[in-house]
């Protein structure tokens, strides 16, 4: 209670620590928004912003699931440009009879590029961006240096005595 015995006024919270984080994560984890969330708790998104403020395991919890799902998404998604992927679709053509809608397989060739990214990162030991070079002497010996002293006239500097 407040000074003088009196309430401190405002609704008790609805959040639960023991339940919330845990299911607020399951459901990012399923691409969850935030008004999705707000949804299932039965609550405002303004509610879902003050919990992520006044709780950290609430917001640390989502956090955590909508970037491993971005994460995972990614990552499939480079898999799929690396090794090509087939989908379906529909094609428009203009046909005797006006416009005819045709099903249609369309396939996304592999891509060198998201290959190579995909090696290097994975295969790290088979495929390497980093090159080493090594400079040697003669013979693999050290490298003999020389200090030269030239004496003359520099570039722009006035002949004359």
């Amino acid at each position: 209670m407040a000074e003088g015995g009196k309430h401190p006024g405002g609704r008790p919270s609805t959040y639960d620590s023991s339940y919330h984080p845990v299911k607020a994560a399951k459901l990012c984890k399923l691409g969850a928004t935030d008004a999705e969330l707000a949804d299932f708790f039965e609550v405002s998104i303004a509610t879902i912003c003050r919990w992520r403020l006044e709780h950290e395991e609430f917001c640390e919890s989502i956090k955590i699931a909508k970037e491993s799902l971005a994460d995972a998404r990614v990552k499939r998604s480079l898999y799929h440009r690396a090794v090509g992927y087939t989908y379906e679709t529909t094609k428009l053509f203009n046909g005797p009879n006006g416009v005819v809608e045709v099903a249609h397989t369309e396939h996304v060739p592999p891509e060198v590029t998201a290959q190579k990214f995909w090696l290097i990162n994975r295969c790290k030991d088979e495929f390497r961006e980093k090159q080493e070079t090594v400079v040697t002497g003669a013979d693999g010996g050290p490298i003999k240096t020389e200090n030269v002293v030239y004496s003359g006239v520099l570039a722009g500097e006035d002949k004359t005595i």
